[in-house]
């Protein structure tokens, strides 16, 4: 078996110490002890002791009411420790003769291959800089973590940095250590679970101070970094305005099924981003400004400011004048409507051309290595996150958009636009969309729901086009969805273009989205509308929870495939937009794999993606995690670009067609047809309960009813709380071992090993076996689940084992993850932490569900720890 990096382990060890010391000092030495003999019984439960079973479970057994909660809380913390060592173990110092993590090297190593392929350096450098990656982070209910702990978490991490050097003194390193515990008993001494749902501003904050705290730091280096390698490689460099990342966000957009995100808070939103924009770049500019005394300057620049004996100062002295101004409209503008007066940067040009002027200056005078610092790294920032921080999404339902055209239809005596086919509908749209009169009568009075969805599209109407991203339609599935969007956003007042993009989720819509979109592009007039690419998001979740994973990710592909092709003929440029969750049942997994098993021609150039979740703080919490993830988004997409996968050969095809027909049967047939699973789902997994728990602002369903209405990310994280994994791995046992008895094997082999779609479904899917638990499965059947219905468990778990049995076959390993083996000893290290969550969250659910009333109280408490303490130690829950 693998061994744990040393360094890493020793980490891991005084972090454990340290909260064992902290927890001594407030529960006493007894209480600790408890704590360690379910450790070491867990532990050597695991390696197949009964000894240690019957000593895990007794000590269990023998909690008192009062001890449950201090129990979960002190695996919770200790998983979450595990994970801040583990993340900083990604970015801690290297020596000279260790290897560079491959994040670091992947673009330098792709520069080289691209040339030895025979691109030239001048086209290298030049789609280098055209690179458009634009990450989209969002606020689905999956990040368990008060932010007042991920900050603490956030300076621990700084800590094992500081404390990570050969040379410290003595009293050095026992003040450092002193700083870490006093910080693992502030995390201790803090509760773990909100009292109350944040509300759609909250997240935006959130989403706010992952910028400020680490991605205002990363993405200066990421594109230094990016500058040096492509002159190592080419002797060229990267434009001063190249933006090859940039950040838009559903925070305070995504009012899909969330009432809660109105038109009100989308403005409100929108202001505290330029808020925090101008405060950012208001401490980038007193920095500069202290910084740039020099005296000699262009003559561009001695014309801008007249006679100055501090020519650098005189500008950024104008231009931090310009952002205080903006900072303090944006605050009185969030109390009141106020239009932004003369002084205000409402321009992004405005902000960058006085920091163009001071760099041209200096490079101009022979300072270029004074430019090249703190002041390249303020333009790169203005560059890429502008004065507006983050591009704001709207995403609605078309439902919502069909049923407000209805209502005004209906007023204007015009007939029921739902009842309309979709001819009618087009007919209307286009007639009205060339129509210079508006719509509607100054005196129309909508529905409370119509109005909030015009009120929505005036916010859109009333925006600088650069605050805004993308009108995202949730469940499109027509061209009429596209049209309606752009009549109601005229009728707001809109008179410029933004990308209206439609969503295609379910398994039909998926195979549907290439003639939709062919006949959206064919529609006279719509062309002289689209501004730019041709925008479509393929959504990962919807699709899976509707089909399974192998029937959604074969639809996913051919839709894209799709959508090349008719864009391709109908000579528009295509940019997909892909709605990827962080588990593998929402399209989640490593993003270089994910990028390069993309259809050939997908990737011009172009990607948009979503962070969601937890998913945000695992790879952009930290400065340095996030450069090494924005480095390998970058490698990705060019060499996606520059170097496309192969086209999958007939015979993968057909293959996939069989697999994928194999798969949603059986996937369908359990989730759908099976008469007994929706009430097993809901006994089985704390699915009832994760609705009580405060993750996000968004509800748990968009409706009353059952699996059906659930939203993916709840479906998921009850799965994935039991350890079934079920959504990531049903219908593969099937479609596996039908293709088997065909004799398929060999051919699925060749698909592995040559087609990057395939391998990558095939490495995702023994990921998520590995880190399924049968055993643990069992427990919650046994506990919670009425006699007749531990048969489907059973079953369900005999489908898992199939499962495994069938990718071992393919892989020709022994064991799952047998070629990571770093990776399988993680899992098993987590698992002592882990397995008592899981067995005190049975006990907990069984209480719970006995008590009519759900009070807050220490057991309500102990339950959701419990919760949070289990999605932490499993990470990609969401």
């Amino acid at each position: 078996m693998a061994e744990i990096d040393a360094r890493l382990r020793e980490d891991v060890h005084l972090l454990g110490e340290l909260l064992g010391d902290t927890i001594r000092d407030q529960l006493g030495e007894a209480f600790l002890d408890k704590i360690e003999r379910i450790r070491k019984g867990a532990k050597a439960a695991r390696q197949g002791s009964a000894q240690g079973e019957r000593q895990l479970n007794e000590t269990l057994d023998g909690l008192t009411e009062d001890e449950l909660l201090p129990v979960a809380r002190a695996f919770n913390q200790f998983l979450n420790l595990a994970n801040i060592a583990e993340q900083y173990h990604r970015i801690r110092r290297r020596g000279p003769a260790e290897p560079r993590p491959f994040e670091e090297r992947a673009l330098a190593d792709l520069l080289q291959r691209l040339l030895a392929a025979g691109h030239g350096k001048e086209q290298l450098a030049r789609q280098l800089g055209r690179l458009e990656i634009e990450l989209v982070l969002t606020a689905h209910p999956t990040e368990v973590q008060r932010r007042t702990l991920i900050q603490k978490y956030d300076a621990m991490a700084a800590e094992l940095a500081a404390l990570d050097h050969d040379d410290l003194l003595d009293a050095e390193r026992a003040r450092g250590r002193q700083r870490l515990s006093r910080l693992v008993a502030e995390a201790w001494h803090t509760e773990e679970i909100r009292r109350t749902r944040p509300t759609p501003v909250d997240e935006a904050k959130w989403g706010f101070a992952v910028i400020e705290h680490s991605l205002w730091q990363a993405v200066p280096n990421v594109l230094r970094h990016v500058d040096q390698v492509l002159h190592d490689a080419t002797g060229l460099r990267l434009p001063l305005t190249a933006a090859p990342l940039r950040f838009a966000s559903w925070m305070g957009g995504d009012r899909d099924g969330n009432p809660n995100v109105t038109a009100a808070i989308s403005r409100k939103v929108l202001l505290l981003a330029r808020w925090m924009a101008a405060d950012l770049y208001l401490r980038d500019v007193d920095h500069l400004a202290a910084e740039l005394s020099m005296q000699q300057a262009s003559e561009e620049l001695r014309i801008q400011v007249g006679v100055h004996p501090e020519p650098y100062r005189a500008v950024l002295k104008q231009l931090r004048d310009r952002l205080r101004a903006t900072r303090a409209w944006a605050e009185a503008a969030l109390e009141r409507d106020l239009a932004p007066g003369p002084e205000v940067l409402n321009e992004n040009s405005q902000l960058l051309e006085p920091l163009e002027l001071c760099y041209h200056s200096l490079h101009a005078c022979g300072m270029g290595v004074i430019a090249d610092g703190a002041l390249l790294d303020c333009l790169r920032r203005a560059v890429t996150f502008g004065l507006f921080l983050v591009r704001l999404d709207i995403r609605q339902d078309a439902g919502r958009h069909a049923a407000a055209l209805a209502e005004i239809t209906d007023y204007l005596g015009l007939g029921d636009y739902s009842d309309w086919d979709e001819e009618q509908r087009l007919a209307f749209l286009q007639r009205e969309l060339d129509n210079r009169r508006p719509l509607l009568p100054s005196h129309y009075r909508p529905s409370a729901d119509t109005a909030e969805v015009l009120a929505t599209c005036r916010v859109v109407a009333n925006a600088p086009a650069a605050s805004l991203g993308s009108y995202v339609i949730s469940m499109a599935g027509a061209p009429s969805d596209v049209l309606a969007v752009q009549l109601l956003l005229k009728e707001a007042g809109l008179q410029r273009p933004i990308r209206v993009v439609p969503l295609f989720e379910t398994l039909a819509d998926l195979d549907h989205a290439g003639p939709a979109i062919d006949r959206l592009l064919g529609l006279p007039g719509y062309r002289a509308r689209l501004h730019g690419p041709q925008e479509v998001m393929i959504g990962y979740s919807d699709s899976a929870k509707d089909a399974g994973t192998v029937a959604a990710a074969w639809a996913q592909y051919r839709a894209q495939e799709k959508l090349v092709e008719v864009c391709r003929a109908h000579q528009v440029e295509l940019l997909l937009f892909h709605g990827r969750g962080g588990t593998v049942g929402r399209g989640g997994g490593p993003a270089h794999a994910a990028i390069l098993s993309q259809p050939p021609g997908s990737v011009a150039g172009r990607f948009r993606t979503t962070e969601q979740g937890e998913m945000i703080r695992f790879k952009f919490g930290l400065p340095g995690i996030a450069e090494q993830n924005l480095n390998t988004y970058l490698a990705a997409v060019l060499e996606a670009t520059l170097l496309p996968p192969p086209e999958p050969e007939p015979a993968w095809r057909a293959a996939m067609d069989r697999l994928a027909a194999d798969g949603v049967a059986a996937y369908r047939a359990v989730v759908r047809e099976h008469p007994q699973f929706v009430d097993y789902f809901r006994q089985a997994t704390p699915e009832q309960e994760l609705g009580r728990l405060p993750l996000g602002s968004r509800p748990a369903k968009r409706r009353a009813g059952g699996v059906e209405s659930l939203r993916a990310i709840p479906w998921i994280f009850a799965w994935t709380q039991t350890r079934l994994m079920l959504p990531a791995w049903l219908g593969w046992e099937a479609a596996l071992a039908k293709a088997a008895q065909r004799g398929e094997t060999p051919l699925l082999a060749r698909m592995r090993e040559r087609w990057p779609f395939f391998a990558t479904r095939i490495d995702m899917l023994e990921m998520v076996l590995a880190k399924s638990d049968m055993n643990i499965a069992a427990l919650y059947d046994e506990r919670l689940v009425p006699d007749e219905l531990k048969t489907l468990g059973a079953q369900l778990r005999d489908l898992l084992s199939q499962a495994g049995t069938s990718v071992l076959a393919l892989t020709g390993q022994s064991e799952l993850l047998a070629q990571s083996p770093e990776t399988r000893e993680a899992i098993s290290v987590r698992n002592t932490y882990l397995d008592p969550l899981h067995l005190l969250q049975t006990e907990l659910l069984a209480r719970s569900r006995r008590c009519e009333q759900h009070a807050e109280g220490p057991l309500e408490q102990a339950l959701l720890v419990s919760v949070a303490g289990i999605a932490a130690g499993l990470r990609n829950t969401g």
